[in-house]
């Protein structure tokens, strides 16, 4: 299966059905993924034997229309983007300077049906990584070592769904790692289609609770720079795995 596969499929995932009428004219969210690829093809240089540099920051540039359509998609469209910038650097070996940035502005001088994307190498901040659901559409961060998912008003993350358990299943995340466990729900769980009680969790699994579907994705983030207690920490996202 190619990039631009996953990438449809993960963000069939991430939408509900009421988005998907939104791209049936238009631009499709995939041609933004391909057309942020080839800038980085067209637009990293080999800065020595060992290092090819390319853009970290993308601001996408969109007919009005076309960018109201994809703001509606909301922080799942962000993720989708930043994972294939992330797989596709990392397949051609490209580098960045600091944090990814991908912005998506509207733009009247760009047609309708149309991309344009301006691009720069520029120095950022250092990278962490942060475990995210997606449920419904919805993004979840998962900010603590155990989160609790079910339709139970004392669960962490509450799910409308008459066929989960009060406390259905559980995600545990070190930083590092995940794991997902069923917590003895009736209809029990699955991971990516398979009866589960207890696995790891890699990016990108799908487990399944009643009538829902919950994505799980490890995501980069810019970490917040040291700064005094006035100042605003910024969150970006940043495409670069300091694990390779």
């Amino acid at each position: 299966m190619g990039l631009l596969d996953s990438f449809e499929k993960g963000l069939e995932r991430a939408v509900n059905g009421a988005f998907a009428k939104t791209f049936r004219s238009g631009v499709q969210p995939v041609e933004i993924a391909s057309a942020l690829r080839g800038e980085l093809d067209r637009e990293a240089a080999v800065v020595s034997r060992d290092r090819i540099l390319a853009p970290n920051d993308f601001t996408v540039l969109l007919h009005p229309s076309d960018s109201d359509q994809m703001a509606r998609i909301g922080p799942s469209l962000s993720t989708e983007l930043n994972e294939v910038v992330a797989k596709h650097a990392a397949k051609q070996g490209y580098s960045f300077a600091g944090a990814v940035r991908i912005r998506i502005r509207p733009d009247d001088e760009v047609s309708a049906g149309t991309i344009r994307i301006e691009s720069a190498a520029a120095e950022g901040a250092q990278v962490s990584w942060q475990a995210v659901v997606s449920i419904n559409g919805r993004e979840h961060t998962l900010t603590a070592a155990r989160t609790v998912i079910g339709r139970g008003s004392d669960a962490d993350i509450t799910i409308a769904d008459t066929g989960t358990s009060r406390k259905h299943v559980e995600i545990l995340w070190d930083g590092t790692s995940a794991m997902v466990r069923d917590l003895g729900s009736t209809n029990g769980s699955k991971l990516d289609g398979a009866p589960v009680k207890k696995a790891p969790l890699a990016s990108g699994s799908v487990i399944r609770i009643g009538r829902t579907d919950i994505v799980f994705r490890v995501v980069p983030r810019a970490a917040a720079p040291r700064r005094g207690p006035q100042d605003a920490a910024t969150q970006i996202f940043d495409a670069e795995d300091p694990r390779r």
